[in-house]
């Protein structure tokens, strides 16, 4: 298998890394400057306005959206080549649309939806969240408690969903609900299209996560939608929330990757610079140490994600194997950047610093989409019943 890109796309791929360090870079001390006095670790309306704007020019929106709707088309292994360069930066920022909710649509959006949901959220010109944990049932959906059932006129939700991201943005969630008796074994879960301006949404207060992110709970509370709003079959959710989820832990591990590369490259340069005790620190074994097997890390996860990407475009299941990247690349960035800020010192743990931020994103992402200790049994039970 070669995973090398084709000309064309690492043009691309290119793009998107002058892009990074023409447009995000430059914007990073104030992104530092509002986390560390207490604010949302994001663009200002005004910066997101033109960078929006800008990436919109550059045509790095939709890349992976159908060309039926101006999108690109490309495949994974080019969407998870620009997540790497897109994380070298502390700025946060993707191109519209995000990736997982689009390709859960595509999957199985029905006609009615590819107009009205699909077809401006591939344009970029909808916000889109997800609603699948709930308090007290997060990696286990057989303790999901969120029901929908049947009326006259479609489906009425009811239920709470917490950790939401963007809820607050959202021109729409995608919220997982139950719309059968639950079975212990296989709930019967199904997914829906839910306006956030429905009378019965709630959105609660900010919840503040560490490195200056926010996410929220959501409560639907008699929420009536048409019957068009189901997403997909009834009773069967479960699949093309896979889709999303497969999707999601790729981008997961990109994301990952593209932050070990930066910590790396930071931890070589200081390394050369600083002198202690009459030598450079790359003299030191334990420095040279945690820089080889940060490179070695690096290298191993990109070639598991490119593989994995491959696999996606052939249509093949991947669920053991995006397991493996999603606790492989999320502990393979956490050791990196905690080297890194081991290699600074003191100024390693400084707010004036993008590691900080780093740490908190990848300590984030060893939770987000299931945690580490869910992946490693999931692969394990896999493998098992394989056998």
């Amino acid at each position: 298998m070669n995973f090398e890109l084709d000309e064309d796309h690492q043009q691309i791929v290119s793009l998107v890394e002058r892009f990074v360090a023409d447009e995000l870079m430059p914007l990073e001390g104030k992104v530092l400057e509002k986390e560390a006095h207490g604010g949302e670790a994001i663009l200002d309306m005004e910066d997101l306005a033109r960078i929006d704007a800008r990436s919109k020019e550059l045509g790095l929106w939709g890349m992976d959206a159908p060309e039926e709707f101006g999108g690109a088309d490309l495949p994974h292994g080019v969407i998870a080549a620009v997540n790497m360069a897109l994380s070298r930066t502390i700025v946060p920022y993707t191109f519209p649309p995000d990736s997982p909710n689009l390709r859960m649509m595509m999957a199985v959006v029905s006609t009615e939806q590819r107009a009205k949901y699909l077809a401006p959220y591939a344009a970029g010109e909808t916000i889109s969240a997800i609603g699948i944990s709930e308090p007290g049932a997060g990696a286990d959906p057989r303790r999901m408690r969120t029901r929908a059932v049947h009326t006259d006129t479609g489906w009425r939700i009811n239920g709470t969903k917490i950790w939401i991201s963007k809820a607050d943005k959202a021109d729409f969630t995608i919220v997982m609900a139950l719309t059968s008796p639950q079975d212990q074994s296989k709930p019967a879960m199904s997914a829906f299209f839910v306006d956030q301006n429905l009378p019965g949404v709630t959105i609660g207060s900010p919840i503040r996560m560490i490195g200056g992110t926010y996410t929220y709970e959501v409560v639907y509370d008699d929420v009536d939608v048409p019957e068009g709003a189901l997403l997909g079959v009834e009773g069967e959710g479960f699949g093309p929330m896979q889709t999303r989820l497969a999707t999601r832990r790729l981008e997961i591990a990109s994301w990952s990757i593209g932050i070990a590369e930066r910590a790396l490259e930071m931890m070589i340069a200081h390394a050369k610079e600083r002198v202690t005790f009459g030598q450079p620190l790359s003299d030191r074994q334990a420095v040279q140490w945690w820089i080889a097997e940060a490179a070695a890390g690096i290298r191993s996860c990109k070639l598991l994600a490119f593989d994995i990407a491959w696999r996606l475009d052939r249509g093949e299941d991947v669920s053991t194997l995006v397991s493996m990247i999603k606790f492989q690349a999320t502990e393979m960035a956490t050791k990196v950047v905690d080297d890194a800020m081991q290699t600074f010192g003191a100024m390693g743990t400084s707010k004036e610093m993008p590691l900080h931020l780093m740490a908190a994103k990848v300590r984030l992402m060893r939770i987000y989409d299931g945690p580490s200790e869910i992946h490693r049994w999931v692969v394990a039970r896999n493998l098992l019943r394989a056998s």
